[in-house]
């Protein structure tokens, strides 16, 4: 009997130090898991960066019928100028397509265009997500955290179920002020806890950053890299020649072009 008794702790003991050795390896796994979403910026040159044909990434602000201009686009526009790039063959892509592209680790289609929004305004849900999805297409919407769930914003369930639909979510800082009169602490509040409350609302990382008015110096890339953003993206400059992945250019689309305008200038600045 006492033989048993002694086989059967033997056991038992066998038996809870393999269980605890298997959490152990579930863990490092997760955890591993968790830590390559989010990988370093690849050995890759500026100069190849550069080198790579560019991708025509549009921003959008507001989508109204009212003050047409250079932030401003009316309903009619915004649903012509989709339906025309669906027409053209054009596929949208998101970051994570164009990162690996630029990179160099993934091709993607030979009409392929980025369809960015800024600041979180409801008509970006309502009108620009509901005209996207008529043609499959999916956007970024660079979040300006302040405004979730104030009036004509966005609020949380709509941003979730942008995620939810494939859409990316990404960070515009807290309030909009310009990063380039940051001090460090600023960043905590303009970017880490922006960036966590965008993370809890979608449950996805928020690796990409949009700069307000489209400025940037050299001390803010520092401060995204330290953060894990792996790439940023200004307005109308051309990419910086040692920073090509935290300059990537944008075209903002105006409410005074007309759709061919649109198209001539998509050409001209992308140089296609």
């Amino acid at each position: 009997m006492k033989t048993c008794f002694f086989i059967f702790v033997i056991l038992f003991f066998i038996s809870c130090t393999a269980k605890k050795s298997e959490e152990k390896k579930t863990d490092v796994s997760s955890a591993r898991a968790t830590q390559d979403s989010i990988k370093p910026v690849p050995e890759v040159s500026a100069a190849t960066i550069l080198l790579k044909r560019q991708v025509p990434v549009l921003c959008y602000h507001h989508i109204r019928n009212t003050s047409l201009g250079d932030y401003t686009v009316s309903p009619a526009s915004f649903t012509e100028q989709m339906q025309t790039l669906a027409d053209s063959g054009y596929k949208t892509i998101l970051p994570d397509q164009l990162y690996n592209y630029l990179t160099g680790s993934d091709s993607i289609p030979q009409k392929s265009v980025m369809i960015t929004f800024d600041d979180t305004d409801l008509e970006q849900f309502t009108i620009g997500s509901a005209e996207m999805n008529k043609h499959g297409f999916k956007g970024v919407y660079f979040i300006m955290t302040v405004a979730i769930g104030r009036n004509r914003y966005m609020n949380k369930e709509q941003i979730k179920q942008l995620s939810d639909d494939g859409n990316f979510i990404e960070a515009h800082t807290w309030n909009h002020s310009r990063v380039t009169e940051y001090t460090d602490t600023d960043w905590n509040k303009q970017l880490d806890e922006a960036k966590q409350k965008l993370e809890t609302i979608t449950g996805k990382p928020v690796v990409y950053f949009a700069y307000p008015f489209g400025l940037w110096n050299k001390a803010a890339i520092q401060q995204l890299q330290l953060r894990g953003i792996k790439m940023a993206f200004q307005l109308s400059a051309k990419s910086d020649s040692t920073q090509p992945l935290y300059t990537v250019r944008r075209m903002l689309v105006p409410g005074t072009w007309t759709t061919k305008g649109l198209f001539k200038a998509i050409k001209r600045t992308f140089h296609l």
